[in-house]
């Protein structure tokens, strides 16, 4: 006779590995400083989104050109080269918390001028630029902060979790962001993207107050520059700090002028408007939390880096195939398998970089990082610009896919052991 199945037995398994699963994915949420942060800065990363997508129409609108599309990505960037690496000296000296505060009022403000200038009708594209580049600067001294303080909010076993749940906000902004912006477009108008982004600042400003944990910076007598040049030694010697710095660089200059060129993707290559091109954006950021949650999921292991180049190799031939791409369907799942990739790369090298980084250098080895990682946006950006009204959207971006696939490949066999540094 056959033996009775053990329903209440399989019942309780079933149970458990779910559960066992999400409490994996979701290590970090266990920090109520993190759950704190991490909900404002999802709400005004929706906001930051809604505002590109605008910001992108409103730039090709004005001026039809492809070029002007990637010098305003230049402007917002161009301030985390400039400043980044004096406002990671800044995070290690003063209080992270006040500085991402005042971060945030910049932000918030120039958000708000940019409504009201299209609100009254008194746009120009040089007043774009500006406020672009402004924000830019906000950003230079609060970024560096903001990823030292991350670390402080959690424990190290659970810091790759926490930056892969921090990325996964960030790309859930980018899918709801465009969704949202494309309906207000649609039925509010334009001023309404930029208003809700600044509004959307109070979120992170209540989140930063309402933190309990406190960053106590080093008393140093030392000179800024000192400490700058400190901070760039201990990168350069660090083995692993330096080739993972170099390919962030690389990664950012060849792989986001894909987002930068999908307004002239929509309008000239696939005859679409505002519409696609927000739905484009957001399969992109779909993709994105998806390779997120894979990292969140795996947390910390051997061989990270390897798995890295390996993910980033696959990335460079779907750029690749996005390019010659003539079918929507294909080109939004394409854009979804990309975003994976590029997500899964970007927060696997960051959880690297963090793992290594000493906290009373933390501020100035992230923001070396940040400078190299950041910095390739605008670079590629305005390259890839330059070369789609040369060349062409498609071609450019063949060259890059090209380009980044080979990257991989020589650091793959250059630093075989970088995931175990």
């Amino acid at each position: 006779m056959a033996e009775p199945l053990n329903t209440t037995g399989a019942d309780s398994s079933a149970g458990v590995l779910p559960h066992q699963a999400i409490r994996r994915l979701a290590a970090a949420f266990g920090y109520r400083d993190f759950r704190v942060l991490w909900v404002g800065a999802c709400t005004s990363s929706i906001g930051t989104w809604m505002q590109s997508v605008a910001e992108n129409w409103l730039v090709l609108s004005l001026t039809g050109s492809a070029f002007f599309l990637g010098l305003d990505a230049f402007l917002s960037q161009l301030p985390i080269m400039l400043f980044t690496l004096i406002g990671g000296v800044v995070a290690d000296r003063r209080d992270r918390r006040h500085l991402l505060l005042g971060s945030q009022y910049v932000q918030m403000a120039t958000a708000f001028t940019l409504a009201a200038l299209v609100y009254f009708q008194v746009v120009h594209i040089w007043q774009i630029l500006t406020l672009s580049f402004f924000t830019g600067c906000a950003q230079a001294f609060g970024g560096p902060a903001y990823q030292s303080l991350v670390p402080s909010l959690v424990d190290k076993k659970d810091l790759p979790n926490a930056i892969a749940l921090n990325s996964i906000q960030f790309n859930l902004a980018r899918v709801i962001g465009p969704l949202l912006a494309g309906v207000a477009l649609a039925t509010l108008g334009m001023v309404s993207c930029f208003t809700l982004n600044g509004l959307s600042f109070l979120a992170v400003i209540v989140a930063l107050f309402s933190l309990r944990i406190r960053h106590t910076p080093v008393i140093t007598t030392e000179r800024v520059m000192t400490q700058l040049h400190g901070g760039l030694s201990y990168v350069r010697h660090h083995h692993a700090l330096f080739a993972l710095t170099a390919l962030a660089f690389a990664t950012t200059f060849l792989g986001t002028p894909l987002l930068t060129l999908l307004p002239v993707f929509t309008q000239k290559v696939f005859h679409q408007g505002v519409g696609e091109y927000s739905r484009m954006m957001a399969f992109s950021g779909a993709g994105a939390v998806a390779g997120a949650l894979v990292v969140a999921w795996l947390g910390r292991f051997r061989q990270m880096g390897a798995m890295a180049l390996l993910v980033q190799v696959v990335f460079g031939l779907l750029i690749i195939a996005f390019a010659l791409s003539r079918s929507l369907w294909l080109s939004d799942l394409l854009l979804f398998a990309s975003g994976a990739c590029l997500m899964t790369v970007f927060s696997t090298i960051t959880s690297l970089v963090q793992l290594v980084a000493p906290n009373e250098m933390r501020g100035r080895v992230m923001s070396i990082f940040m400078v190299a990682f950041r910095g390739g946006m605008p670079l590629g950006s305005l390259t890839a610009g330059y070369f789609a009204n040369v060349w062409s959207a498609p071609t450019t971006l063949v060259v890059n896919g090209s380009l980044l696939a080979l990257v991989a490949v020589y650091f793959l066999a250059r630093y075989r052991g970088l995931g175990d540094e």
